[in-house]
């Protein structure tokens, strides 16, 4: 069991008995819009049995156990679509950290969130000639020819979040593509709202619709909240990650003053939606543990984790393993120098909240780092 969870595990425990049935909060949250009348019983059911299990504390190891020993010299470059996405910053430390396990040199390079940005730092790579290079977090469409010409120089490219499905992609040729399955995040986010206000919720829905990743992230999450006929999405708010900081202020504003206290959810495709909109939040006088509850659809940041541990303007958050997600990139990059096949892994989707993260700043399997060593001989 992860150290940080040791903790929580009988208090979670208790709490799944004394809630049995019945979300925490789920009377209260919506209790402006109508009754405690569930808005769509059926649908409602089927989000909380999937929310309890989404939000159960152990995670042990499902990832690889079997794979090629660790070939050596090798160098891997990994292109950030901007590092002050935490998520994106995130897998780069965890790339780091492996590489100096296996004995390869790591190099970070910034695309500083815009296209030229990410052109130049990708035509910094190829001058390099690494042996890999990692799309991270961003539409690899950007760069299409430069990825064409990686394809041809014979490096292999892995993306993290560069196309909607995980595992390798045949156009854009990529060895692997990591990420989590977004049919399952968007679910889950969408779920938890159905369960929480117990099938009746006014939502505002925070996307990028620049990134293919991400707007079908924020398409998918929509489906699913249509489930549930109780259930309002009063606005579809697009806001592209890199002008999060300077338009969510406004965009908050705006819709504070549009939807007033029918606005009792949100979700947003990227945790740092939320770190941008709590300023506004709290300058509305609203309570940073009430109303409008907010689950970040990824990616499960140090700073996400913060505020929902503190209850300060997000209630949850939908992880995504990031140093684990660093160690399999990784490990497929050695699978591939190898001309071995990808692992074919997939980490499974978890919530975390106030209740069952213990205090932890960070959401991963258990033993992964040992399983990964252990595979590559160290």
């Amino acid at each position: 069991m992860h150290p940080t969870r040791k903790a929580v595990v009988t208090a979670a425990a208790l709490l799944v008995m004394a809630t049995a049935g019945c979300e925490p909060g789920a009377g209260t949250t919506a209790s402006h819009r109508s009754s405690d009348t569930p808005g769509c019983p059926a649908a409602l059911s089927r989000a909380k049995q999937a929310v309890k299990k989404a939000e159960e504390v152990n995670a042990p190891w499902k990832g690889p156990t079997t794979g090629p020993r660790a070939v050596h010299g090798k160098t891997v470059v990994y292109i950030a679509q901007t590092l002050t996405n935490p998520g994106v910053a995130g897998v780069a430390q965890g790339v780091q950290e492996a590489a100096k396990i296996v004995g390869w040199h790591a190099r970070t390079l910034n695309g500083q969130g815009t296209p030229d940005g990410i052109r130049a730092a990708f035509q910094q790579a190829l001058r390099l000639k690494p042996d890999g290079i990692v799309i991270g977090g961003f539409d690899p469409e950007i760069v299409a020819e430069d990825v064409k010409k990686a394809n041809t120089a014979g490096i292999t490219l892995i993306g993290w979040h560069a196309t909607a499905a995980p595992g390798p992609s045949k156009d854009p040729q990529l060895f692997s593509n990591i990420t989590s399955r977004v049919e399952d995040v968007a679910k889950i986010s969408a779920d938890w709202i159905i369960a929480r206000s117990n099938g009746r919720a006014g939502v505002v829905l925070f996307t990028d619709a620049s990134i293919p990743f991400a707007k079908r992230k924020s398409d998918l999450i929509k489906k699913q909240l249509a489930t549930c006929a109780g259930t309002k999405l009063l606005s579809y708010t697009d806001i592209p990650i890199p002008q999060a900081s300077s338009r969510s202020l406004g965009e908050v504003r705006s819709l504070l003053s549009r939807f007033g206290r029918e606005w009792t959810h949100s979700a947003a495709i990227n945790d740092l939606y939320f770190q941008h909109a709590a300023p506004a939040l709290r300058a509305a006088g609203k309570d940073g543990a009430g109303a409008p509850f907010n689950i970040g659809a990824g990616d499960g940041d140090p700073s996400a984790f913060q505020r929902v541990n503190g209850k300060k303007f997000q209630a949850a958050t939908v992880p995504e393993p990031l140093s684990e997600q660093g160690w399999q990139i990784i490990d497929e990059f050695n699978r591939a120098f190898a001309d071995a096949p990808d692992s074919g892994y997939v980490a499974p989707v978890h919530i975390a909240t106030a209740a069952n993260s213990g205090g932890a700043l960070s959401w991963d399997s258990e033993g992964y780092r040992q399983a990964y060593r252990k595979i590559w001989g160290d």
